[in-house]
């Protein structure tokens, strides 16, 4: 299947769109006022020690102190032997590998940090919702076919790279070529290169670790050390390899940097990035700003006319399944079958294209037959093995449901796009016509009981005022009765549907 990367330049904000056949299968979006501090490197300040959640806040100079858990850090940094890889952009999955475990804290964090003290810290985790930053005094520095961790001492592989004479050759040259210190990881797109490409990101990340090393030794606290490179530079390190047909920009000053950092770290892919000059905005010469639309949505069609429902709440991901308009041929649990795989695939997509976190629960059709409950299993695993994100997945239950766990560093694509509607607070629904006159009816009453005044004003927004004057007449009378005031309805369009104000003159 084609694989193309598609960027749009805006004024305020840059996209680039990942396609795979014709389909959208990634997003990602950096705005010039709130750019990704994933990856970034900080000399921070311990603001306050918590020993009863094992955690420590750290002042970086962010809008919200960042999260330290006492597992993700070592009073002696040069101790350490494992380390939790800092989950950059598009890096969280493709370097992880199986020799490099996470250290739980062999003190308690009272014992090794103190309200005050310095430390070394690299963003994991965007600041997601009302929390803030989650960091880790385990450094790691991405490269374009390594990945330098300064306090390790593993040579690893990506678990991408399955072949294991692969693995062994890829180990003896980054072996070879390590400086005294420190680990590296070879990443995915460094299958099959040899020593020369290797040689100069191992020099690369020595410096810039070395370099770091320096500041924090002269800067003052808080401030950041090291920043990760734009977008655009990111997505030629981590996303551009052979597997990409064609790499469409459409700003003539960013092609030229996307050209720049092509030649200088993939000189062989140069030719595939094409500027875009076409009328039409690439977004939508390409489908993609239609993908972007569907991807906002609760709904998603399938081909079959059936159809998944995705909500997200606080807690966790629902993913429904629905026959929809689908009532297959001859047998039902076919027919289940069908969709249920047919699911599979739209469900990772949107799972990957929504970067959805946290828990998620998929709520396929229930499925009689353990068979055709392995056959689904089979197929989401398979599809989630292309998942650069970790995740985590139990077998599907008796009642055809499936628990799983994806690791998430960035914000998803609904908080990224979209805000709770004012209308509904964020739930989703409001209250009914009926509901609202009803609530009206009793604030008329209850400013009746005052006394004083002739008339009640009731101001409304206008679909209210038109309720009350037709299908509410006869209850407005009896009101009116029995509270033997003039009640007089305005139409406010300024109003909000479920906005009302009472006024007694």
């Amino acid at each position: 299947m084609s694989k193309r990367i598609v960027v749009n330049v805006g004024v305020t904000e840059t996209r680039v769109a990942v396609q795979e056949g014709n389909l959208l299968t990634g997003l990602y979006v950096e705005r010039r006022r709130q750019r990704s501090i994933v990856g970034n490197i900080y000399k921070g300040i311990v603001t306050n020690v918590l020993p009863g959640m094992q955690a420590a806040f750290v002042d970086v100079g962010l809008a919200k102190d960042a999260f330290l858990y006492g597992g993700d850090y070592t009073a002696n940094l040069g101790e350490y032997e494992g380390g939790i890889l800092a989950e950059g952009d598009e890096d969280a999955a493709d370097i992880e590998v199986e020799e490099v475990e996470r250290r739980e804290a062999t003190l308690p964090i009272e014992d090794l940090l103190r309200k005050g003290q310095e430390v070394l810290v690299q963003v994991a985790k965007e600041s997601l919702g009302t929390k803030g930053a989650r960091v880790t005094s385990f450094i790691s520095l991405p490269g374009r076919y390594l990945v330098y961790m300064p306090q390790a001492h593993h040579i690893g592989v990506s678990r991408r790279i399955r072949d294991d004479r692969e693995r062994d050759r890829l180990r003896q040259i980054v072996k070879a070529l390590r400086p005294a210190s420190g680990g590296f990881i070879a990443r995915t797109v460094a299958e099959g290169k040899g020593e020369e490409e290797f040689a100069t990101d191992v020099q690369f990340l020595a410096r810039l670790w070395a370099q770091t090393q320096s500041r924090f030794e002269h800067a003052p606290a808080p401030s950041v050390l090291h920043e990760e490179m734009d977008l655009i530079f990111r997505v030629v390190r981590d996303l551009f390899s052979v597997d990409v047909d064609e790499f469409l920009i459409d700003s003539p000053d960013a092609y030229r940097r996307c050209v720049e950092f092509t030649s200088s770290l993939v000189p062989a892919l140069t030719s595939r990035v094409r500027l875009y000059d076409e009328t039409p905005p690439v977004f939508e010469a390409t489908g993609i700003e239609r993908e972007i639309e569907k991807a906002l949505r609760r709904r998603v069609w399938l081909k079959s006319g059936g159809h998944i429902g995705i909500d997200q709440t606080e807690a966790l991901v629902s993913i429904d399944v629905n026959t929809g308009k689908y009532v297959g041929k001859r047998d039902f649990e076919q027919t289940i079958l069908k969709i249920n795989l047919e699911a599979v695939t739209e469900i990772v997509r949107q799972i990957r294209l929504r970067d959805l976190g946290g828990i998620i629960i998929i709520d396929f059709i229930d499925m009689e037959r353990e068979d055709h409950r392995q056959q689904v299993f089979r197929a989401l695993k398979r599809a989630l093995a292309e998942d650069k994100a970790r995740t985590n997945v139990l077998e599907i239950s008796e009642l055809g449901l499936v628990e799983m766990t994806r690791k998430r560093v960035r914000q998803d694509l609904q908080s990224l796009f979209c805000v709770p509607c004012p209308a509904c607070k964020g739930s989703g629904v409001v209250k009914s016509d009926a509901t609202l006159a009803a609530e009206i009816f009793r604030k008329i009453q209850a400013a009746a009981t005052e006394g004083g005044s002739q008339e009640i004003l009731i101001r409304v927004h206008p679909d209210m005022a038109q309720r009350l004057e037709t299908e509410e007449r006869e209850g407005m009378e009896l009101l009116k009765e029995r509270v033997g005031r003039k009640l007089s309805i305005q139409a406010v369009p300024a109003l909000h549907r479920e906005e009302y104000e009472i006024i007694s003159r």
